[in-house]
């Protein structure tokens, strides 16, 4: 989960800073924010993989900041930590109602927040994951599609043609990516042959459909094989 993206919302900053170093020397990347509306604007800049929020903050509170976050549909699913001092059962479950995934009291162990922080990341994947094995059924008809672009693109004597000139910048692994997409692998499988997560495997798919200008694997896979782009 190294690479995960977390969010951390407080506006306490002797306590802010020190979760920040700990989290960053757990191997997670860490984006800081004083305030609810502070946090608000930086996830609408770059989405993290996950949010870690105090509750009791001064204009807007953490119960106003879930809502906010769980009324628009880009963040119904993120992750939400509260992090805060109010510990009662009752404050517990009203964070709970509020669609808070997870809730630590302080003082906490900061080894036990990681775990949390690591344990709803790997929730999530496996989420993604299921919802990608639902669609296995579809693989077949991928592949066939993926045999008949080739068919198109391929000369009678089994040489492909001449790509059209095409420049696009890809780095090594933006490229493995494609070269395994091509063959009609999906997410996990590409994720298990170069030895790293799905959430990572789904970032390079996203930067090659925005790279292509295509919207789906079928017309990624065309526009490869069109283009040359694809071993």
């Amino acid at each position: 989960m190294s690479s995960a993206q977390l969010l951390l919302v407080d506006d306490e900053p002797g306590l802010r800073e020190a979760v920040k170093d700990y989290l960053t020397e757990s191997g997670f990347g860490v984006q800081v924010a004083s305030s609810a509306r502070e946090g608000w604007d930086l996830i609408q800049q770059n989405t993290p993989d996950l949010v870690i929020s105090d509750i009791m903050m001064p204009q807007v509170d953490g119960y106003q900041f879930l809502k906010q976050l769980r009324d628009d549909p880009r963040f119904k699913a993120l992750p939400v930590i509260f992090l805060t001092a109010k510990g009662m059962t009752g404050d517990r479950i009203q964070g709970y109602q509020a669609r808070c995934d997870a809730y630590l009291s302080k003082p906490f162990d900061p080894d036990e927040l990681v775990a949390i922080v690591e344990n709803l990341l790997e929730r999530r994947v496996a989420s993604t994951t299921t919802t990608e094995n639902s669609e296995i059924p579809d693989i077949a008809d991928l592949a066939n599609q993926i045999a008949q672009i080739k068919a198109i693109l391929t000369q009678k004597n089994g040489i492909v043609q001449t790509p059209m000139p095409f420049k696009i910048d890809l780095t090594p692994r933006e490229q493995s990516v494609l070269d395994l997409v091509t063959t009609g692998l999906m997410n996990k499988e590409i994720a298990r042959q170069l030895q790293t997560s799905v959430r990572n495997v789904e970032k390079y798919v996203s930067r090659l459909f925005s790279k292509t200008g295509t919207n789906s694997r079928t017309e990624l896979v065309r526009f490869a094989l069109e283009h040359g782009l694809a071993k």
